[in-house]
């Protein structure tokens, strides 16, 4: 199993960005997939998941709620995530992963991580 991340970058206040994740390797759709992320000196915090058996989407950040929106491709092998109105603390370490269907969003339960990208929302 591999999951490979893209699309961070710098952006100024205000702006979007979309990551990428490509998924591969998986035998079944029984997972979840999205986004946690590592600010400097913070804790890893989990942003957004989709359970990829139904496509159900979940926000547990709350400052992410009107802002982000996680979505997947048709094949299933693919998850993004739109971010709009970016704020300087959005800034960190954006990390694909999944966790086993039916485990909470949790980094205790995540089961493959991807290898980070950088988002820098800065002036």
């Amino acid at each position: 199993v591999q999951l490979q991340a893209s699309g961070g970058g710098l952006v100024q206040p205000g702006g979007s960005l979309r990551l990428s994740c490509a998924a591969t390797g998986f035998t079944s759709d029984y997972y979840n997939i999205g986004w946690f992320r590592q600010a400097p000196g913070k804790e890893r915090e989990g942003v957004a998941y989709i359970n990829n058996r139904d496509g159900s989407t979940y926000y547990y950040l709350d400052s992410a709620k009107g802002r982000f929106t996680i979505s997947r491709n048709d094949g299933k092998n693919a998850v993004y995530l739109q971010m709009n109105s970016l704020k300087p603390e959005d800034t960190g370490v954006y990390f694909c992963a999944t966790t086993p269907y039916g485990n909470s969003w949790y980094s205790i339960f995540v089961d493959h991580w991807g290898q980070g990208t950088l988002v820098t929302v800065s002036s």
